[in-house]
């Protein structure tokens, strides 16, 4: 019997709905792991009304199965936008979901998304662009949502906040409504402009463009308004207490049995082969859109692949230096380590990135010994987990300049990472893809000065353009651009 075949976007969409229904079915099960089957509910209620500014743990807020719950809710809210929306879903469609759901353990949630997720459609409506073609932008925007929270039940009452007592105001909900306008109108405009900046050298280009208006907006709604700045909720949670703050075991177990089933699902959907990886993972990453060159059979043979690696970095970076375990964040950034793996990333242009994160960490680690002194930090300080997750979107420097490269650009992004979430105050969920967009900036000229020979002009063509995250172009260009009339 002949075998089915399917388009790219159908499977785009099948993984969306596969792993949001994981989700929803994990969370089941953790019901029973963590023993918090009759509060699952009110404990996804508190995850809702929690201000949430980098990194509030979800797992810490509400449990385990209540993360879960969170994460599946949110990815079948994408998925039903990507199915019934008229049009196809596409690489920069998949990279938004994963955006979405990895955040949705620290920071997002099926509350505060939805103003910026459904601002961008006003956008889109005026200059008739064609909504399922640009609903990644939709998916990006979520970037904001913990201003959302901060503008219902903190900003605007003073700065006080009772945990867990849901309480907002009319001002609230007007400089909310606001807000989400002003960000569906100027995302759009400011992502061209960041990816000119990187060259594409930074594959979470909305990091960069959206790190800098955050900035720019954190700044003026709190230092200059004079209002206090925004903390992190330390709510009590017991079951989270008893796990002894790691759900170790049950990480391992979910993420394994994700990628794996990612593998089998490529491997049959490729005709019971993995015939044409090899040459995926020769491909630089600079520009590409893997979806197009390779099919989503191989991208998910790729995604399995490349998420393993994360899972097994992050069990030897845990195994063996001091720090946190699986929080939300953790399981949240290894969700984030999948976004590209359909244009640009794979195993063999990441692990210099990571590599380069262990070069800083020992060479500190030798001057400090030396000095006489204790290190503060590790591999698995939280904010250098979340970091590395975001700086392998600095794979295209290893594609096009080498390994050498990729590890300084590791190298570069790790000695920074944990100084930019001061300039918006957590409050843009991206910081990663800002440091990444920072170190870009930095090492990108200094490599096309000494290595010309590696430049490269980057292509024209309209596939080319699909390797650029949220990158929107005048509404009278044709489809293959991203931007097809309405209707």
């Amino acid at each position: 019997m002949k075998q089915k075949t399917f388009t790219n976007s159908q499977i785009i969409n099948g993984i969306a709905f596969s792993f949001s229904l994981f989700f929803l079915l994990s969370s089941f099960v953790a019901t029973f792991y963590t023993k918090e089957w009759g509060s699952v509910l009110h404990n996804w209620y508190l995850i809702l009304i929690t201000p949430c500014p980098l990194v509030t743990d979800y797992l810490e807020v509400g449990g385990l199965a209540a993360a879960l719950l969170n994460a599946g809710a949110c990815g079948m809210a994408c998925f039903f936008f990507m199915a019934f929306l008229k049009g196809e879903s596409h690489a920069n469609t998949l990279a938004g979901y994963f955006l979405v759901v990895a955040h949705c353990f620290y920071g997002l949630n099926f509350f505060n998304m939805w103003p910026c997720f459904l601002a961008p459609f006003l956008y889109l409506r005026l200059k008739k662009l064609d909504f399922n073609n640009n609903l990644h932008i939709c998916m990006f925007a979520t970037s904001f949502s913990p201003f959302i929270s901060e503008f219902l039940f903190r900003y605007t009452q003073g700065g006080s906040y009772a945990f867990g007592i849901l309480k907002f105001n009319a001002s609230g909900v007007a400089l909310t409504v606001l807000f989400s306008i002003m960000l569906g109108f100027v995302i759009p405009a400011i992502l061209p402009g960041a990816h000119a900046w990187h060259k594409g050298y930074n594959l979470y280009n909305g990091g960069l463009a959206f790190g800098l208006f955050g900035f720019f907006l954190y700044n003026f709604m709190y230092h200059t308004m004079g209002i206090g700045l925004p903390a992190t909720i330390y709510p009590h949670n017991l079951a989270y207490d008893v796990f002894g703050r790691s759900f170790r075991m049950f990480s391992n177990l979910f993420f394994l049995s994700l990628f794996l089933a990612c593998i089998l699902a490529g491997w049959l959907l490729n005709g019971n082969s993995f015939r044409g990886y090899g040459r995926l993972l020769k491909d630089t990453g600079h520009a590409s859109n893997f979806s197009a060159k390779y099919g989503m059979p191989v991208c998910l043979v790729n995604m399995g692949c490349q998420g393993l690696m994360f899972l097994l970095y992050l069990n030897v970076i845990i195994l063996f230096t001091e720090g946190v375990g699986f929080t939300g964040p953790t399981i949240g950034v290894i969700l984030a380590s999948l976004t590209f793996t359909a244009m640009g990333q794979h195993p063999k242009n990441v692990w210099p990135i990571l590599l380069g994160y262990q070069a800083l960490y020992l060479l500190t680690l030798f001057f400090c010994h030396i000095n006489g002194r204790e290190l503060s930090w590790s591999l698995s300080t939280q904010g250098y987990i979340n970091a590395v997750a975001f700086a392998t979107g600095l794979c295209p420097i290893t594609g096009r300049y080498g390994t050498v490269a990729g590890i300084t650009a590791g190298f570069l992004c790790a000695s920074m990472c944990t100084a930019t979430n001061a300039l918006h105050g957590g409050l843009v969920l991206y910081n990663g893809g800002l440091t990444a967009g920072i170190t870009a900036l930095i090492l990108l000229p200094i490599l096309e000065h000494y290595l010309p020979e590696a430049r490269e002009e980057m292509p024209s063509s309209g596939a080319s353009r699909w390797a650029t995250i949220a990158v929107v172009a005048n509404p009278r260009t044709d489809a293959s651009q991203g931007t097809k009339k309405q209707g």
